[in-house]
């Protein structure tokens, strides 16, 4: 539980998950940029190697979207009452973060069954 009395404590873990929102996106784009454009195949390898190294990334975004939802979720419950401003919706991160992670999923979905 923190004792800072202060909210900027709830803006920083905010902060903190927007960038790890920011770093899923990336993964997120790096594994479709992969598995669209092949990059890691060579001719004397599985042409569908790019593919599912591709798809791996794109998954491991999704899962650290969730996982750091998760971790926010569980800093907002340490926080007390004073921490956070009146009126402040302290879920519109966790929205946009698992948005994220669900239009990546789908993404993956789709990619998978395009094999």
């Amino acid at each position: 539980m923190s004792d800072l009395n202060d909210p900027r404590v709830l803006f920083a873990a905010e902060r903190t998950l927007l960038a790890w929102n920011r770093t899923c996106a990336g993964l997120i784009a790096l594994g479709f940029l992969i598995d669209r454009a092949s990059l890691i195949t060579s001719p004397g390898l599985d042409t569908q190697l790019g593919a599912w190294v591709g798809i791996g990334f794109l998954f491991l975004g999704v899962l650290l979207s969730v996982l750091s939802t998760v971790q926010y979720r569980r800093g907002l419950a340490s926080l007390r009452p004073v921490e956070i401003p009146p009126h402040y919706w302290v879920n519109l991160a966790v929205f946009t973060s698992l948005a994220v992670g669900a239009l990546g999923a789908l993404l993956g979905v789709y990619l998978i069954r395009s094999l």
